[in-house]
């Protein structure tokens, strides 16, 4: 059986491997089939296509993850073989993007009325030319000896409710999967078992979403259960990967741990005239 991983994130977003690292990573694993998922952001996408050097061995799906609010919860829908270089869509991701930079200056001030002076040029330098986002600070603080983990940032200090936490712009969920229609992908709701609310998967469904994300790393097997019978009663594309960001285990990424049988994405091909 082949197998894909359809959630993985680059440094293009908040992953910490290259496009083209999860490319050779993916091929040692012998996975079929990769989505490069980034939040809000295409930039990993053709990276990733132009180091495959085998094309006939992994296929690489175009995608992204969109962070949504939906009635005042965070909802992330993801995309699958979107038209990524369409104008429309790229103009609105650079409105999200110059959001998110706002957003770090924002942050950035808070921390250093905390006491925290760390630089905006410094956190630039870290990201590495991708979007400036919350781990791109934490990394900075961390490196500058402020905390001693990057997840001790985020607990303490630029985490939702923390002292140094701003909010940012967000597409509704609606309008999210509206645009991933407009873009000829297929919209799949992202790891609904991080949704305390049931009720709202259910209503997220009820928006027009083509897919699930069934198998995710934390989901349990009652949460999967679950997911496969509302997935065969609605008649939804099922999916499913690590949302690997690359952190290591046993000395390499943990991509491909979660994978989906390749069928999965061949009906979604199908259903789209790409075979």
């Amino acid at each position: 059986m082949e197998y894909a991983d359809l959630h993985i994130h680059t440094n293009a977003s908040d992953g910490l491997l290259s496009p083209e690292e999860v490319v050779r990573w993916s091929i040692r694993k012998k996975l079929r089939a990769i989505a490069i998922t980034d939040h809000d952001t295409i930039t990993g996408i053709e990276s990733a296509i132009n180091s495959n050097d085998r094309p006939d061995e992994l296929e690489i799906i175009p995608g992204i993850e969109l962070n949504t609010e939906f009635n005042g919860k965070e909802v992330h829908i993801l995309g699958y073989y979107i038209d990524y270089k369409n104008p429309w869509f790229l103009g609105i991701l650079e409105k999200m993007q110059k959001s998110r930079y706002q957003r770090a200056i924002s942050m950035i001030q808070k921390l250093h009325r905390l006491g925290i002076e760390i630089e905006l040029k410094r956190v630039e330098e870290i990201s590495e030319g991708s979007s400036v986002g919350r781990p791109h600070i934490a990394r900075a603080m961390v490196e500058s000896g402020y905390v001693d983990s990057i997840a001790n940032a985020f607990e303490n200090y630029i985490g939702e409710g923390c002292p140094a936490y701003v909010e940012r712009y967000k597409l509704t969920t609606e309008e999210s999967i509206e645009i991933i229609n407009k873009i000829k992908g297929i919209s799949v709701l992202a790891h609904p078992g991080l949704i305390i609310d049931k009720n709202i998967i259910n209503n997220v469904l009820d928006l027009g979403v083509m897919g699930i994300e069934v198998l995710h790393p934390k989901h349990d097997p009652d949460m999967i259960s679950y997911l496969f019978s509302i997935s065969k009663k609605r008649g939804l594309f099922i999916t499913g990967g690590t949302d690997c960001h690359g952190y290591m285990q046993n000395g390499q990424p943990i991509m491909g741990s979660v994978s989906i049988d390749y069928n999965k994405v061949l009906e979604i091909k199908k259903f789209l005239g790409l075979i």
